[in-house]
């Protein structure tokens, strides 16, 4: 069990690096790319996506999969101990997986806390807020005319007092 730990939290960095490395620099896909597809439908230049940046969880988990396939056929191949190294390598894949969304959420959250996104940010709900109040007031307007107050038609005779109302009701005397 503190083997699989140890591999699990080993896999885990090697997924931040991984996905940090590939959001910096695709040469090897770029690479594969090239070999694999026909000039039509290679990769553009400004494409960044690699293996497992910019990937779906599936492409994700397929190249983890494979990446590690390739590597337990060749840790058993080596060694001379035949172990069951399946679950290491299905603890690896998994923290690997979750090491690049873990990366993916702190690069995420790195490039939309700049500075400049912020300004952006901050003046589109400013103008947001602007839209709402100007709907409201246009609202506002709108109604005013449709409920005008009436004022109350005067009486032909005059209102009696309080003291006159309770004397006709028997209250006081």
């Amino acid at each position: 069990m503190t083997l699989e730990i140890i591999i699990f939290i080993i896999a885990l960095l090697f997924g931040i690096v991984w996905y940090w490395r590939e959001s910096r620099n695709n040469k090897l896909y770029r690479l594969v790319n090239k070999i694999s597809n026909t000039k039509d439908l290679q990769m553009k230049p400004d494409n960044r996506k690699g293996f497992i940046h910019e990937q779906a969880f599936l492409i994700r988990l397929v190249y983890i999969t494979l990446l590690f396939a390739v590597t337990a056929g060749i840790v058993s191949f080596v060694t001379p101990i035949n172990a069951f190294y399946v679950q290491y390598f299905a603890s690896a894949i998994v923290a690997t997986l979750l090491g690049t969304y873990i990366a993916s959420a702190f690069l995420f959250a790195q490039q939309k806390t700049k500075k400049e996104n912020l300004e952006k940010t901050f003046q589109k709900g400013k103008d947001i807020v602007e839209d709402f109040t100007e709907s409201i007031k246009n609202e506002l307007k709108e109604e005013a005319p449709k409920t005008s107050t009436k004022l109350p038609e005067p009486e032909s005779e005059p209102k009696k007092s309080a003291r006159d109302r309770f004397k006709d009701k028997g209250m006081i005397q």
